[in-house]
């Protein structure tokens, strides 16, 4: 499956953004969806993920309560609906898809993945 994110941009603190990701090439509810991140000097980190038909969700602690996120199998697409920014989730996220079982926060489970898309959080 080819995977294609958009959404990202600059945005104060406190604001939000909501990230997408466009799917391609395969059947998308066979997939479980992630996205991550990766910071400037830093490795890539988890931050939510949705199962392939139960759509049950798994967030990072450092997000929960703040991000969202869903998927809707008829349009192909995976959403990050990301509230209460602040400058330490300046990242390039990244969405990413399974076939696989395994744990969903290690990146390793995943097979493909997008391009990425830049946030920026100002202060």
């Amino acid at each position: 499956v080819q995977l294609q994110a958009s959404g990202g941009g600059l945005v104060q603190a406190g604001g939000s953004l909501r990230l997408s990701c466009a799917a391609s090439g395969g059947t998308f509810s066979n997939y479980a969806m992630g996205w991550f991140r990766q910071a400037p000097g830093k490795e890539r980190e988890f931050v939510s993920a949705v199962s392939r038909i139960s759509g049950r969700t798994y967030y990072a602690d450092s997000v929960r309560g703040r991000f969202t996120i869903s998927r809707d199998n008829g349009a192909n697409m995976v959403y990050l609906q990301m509230n209460s920014l602040k400058v330490e989730d300046t990242a390039v996220y990244y969405c990413a898809a399974t076939r696989y079982s395994g744990s969903r926060s290690d990146p390793s489970t995943y097979d493909s993945w997008g391009q990425g898309t830049l946030v920026t959080v100002s202060s």
